[in-house]
């Protein structure tokens, strides 16, 4: 990452809440990023941006979103969902899921060159028969269930981290995935499901499961599929939104920066997800589909093991992973199965 794709973006002020940046190549191409604050809005406004972009550029004007309907850009924070209840209310779980990225002191959690040693960013990409031969490993026939993707790939890196703990020096007992889930798409609410379907802002549920790691090494990738898919279904998402919501009011005024506690790295090892795949994307702006679409965030000084995933915009089902820590990624590219691949620019067909 540090000599590609990290090379491109330029800084800009943390008060500017979209930046586009042109970068032209001497070999004819060039690239477009997009940046962005996650006050504003997540990761499927962002790429609502791009797509309604492409589409402006190609037509002139902006008709469809996702072919389904009129676009009309919901940004109404008067909306229900996010009006803070007198007196703010929410659970342990909600509270327990947030913390203070700083010390008492005001000391970071996790000193720089810690971070700087034991972790690594790298790109990789996993082939669409690799992604399908995960569902079937990750599909309970007797059901006649079908994994999804997400569900399959989850399975298949919880199982690895497990694998990983286990081996280590000082070797925990327990370990955690953790996943950002985009809720426009699960909320229960007729009238709140209906004015989330093209909100434009910050609709992301962090859902978080622990485990033991002999139980995820034991169990088969369809038992761990099968977790991943009850954790993310059993949270009510329109009340957690709205416990966010409660939570954000009664904690803003601090100034102290607060993340999610698994995202930290405080607890058992954690691997997080961010599914860009998840959302459809259009990079055509007139020049036909980008080569390469992908996720960029600063992971500053946490201590976790975070992927984003995207997908290949020529549309071969593809998945592109960016990740970090060492070990980890090495017993990724050691799995004689070899569902990571380092990305290259020959996959990629530049050279």
């Amino acid at each position: 990452m540090d000599g590609s794709l990290r090379r491109i973006p330029l800084p800009y002020p943390d008060d500017v809440m979209l930046s586009v940046q042109l970068l032209r190549f001497a070999c004819g191409g060039f690239s477009v990023l997009w940046g962005n604050s996650h006050l504003a809005n997540d990761g499927y406004g962002i790429t609502m941006v791009v797509r309604m972009w492409s589409e402006l550029a190609k037509k002139g004007t902006i008709t469809a979103e996702l072919g389904r309907k009129a676009v009309v850009v919901n940004q109404d924070r008067g909306n229900a969902v996010f009006r803070p209840r007198i007196p703010p209310s929410y659970g342990a779980a909600v509270d327990a899921t947030y913390t203070s990225y700083e010390n008492d002191d005001g000391s970071r959690l996790v000193n720089v060159l810690t971070v700087q040693d034991g972790s690594v960013e790298r790109l990789y990409y996993i082939d669409a028969c690799d992604v399908a031969r995960l569902r079937d490993a990750a599909s309970t026939i007797t059901e006649l269930r079908r994994a999804s993707r997400v569900q399959a790939v989850s399975a298949y890196l919880w199982k690895t981290l497990a694998a990983v703990v286990a081996t280590s020096r000082v070797p925990e007992a327990r370990c955690r995935m953790g996943w950002w889930v985009d809720s426009r798409r699960r909320f229960t609410t007729t009238t709140t499901a209906s004015s989330m379907d093209n909100f434009f802002g910050n609709m992301t549920a962090y859902v978080l499961r622990e485990a033991a790691v002999e139980e995820i090494r034991e169990k088969t990738m369809a038992e761990v599929a099968d977790m991943v898919r009850d954790t993310i279904a059993s949270v009510d998402y329109d009340a957690y939104m709205q416990e966010v919501v409660d939570w954000v009011e009664e904690h803003k005024a601090g100034r102290r920066r607060m993340m999610e506690a698994g995202a930290v790295g405080v607890g058992s090892p954690t691997l997080n997800q961010t599914v860009f795949a998840s959302f459809p994307l259009d990079t055509d702006f007139g020049f036909g589909d980008a080569t390469l679409a992908m996720p960029l965030w600063d992971n500053g000084r946490v201590s976790s093991g975070t992927l984003g995933v995207g997908v290949r915009p020529v549309g071969n089902g593809s998945w592109l992973v960016s990740y970090i820590w060492p070990r980890l990624a090495a017993a990724l590219e050691s799995d004689e199965r070899r569902i990571f691949k380092p990305l290259t620019a020959v996959y990629l067909g530049l050279l």
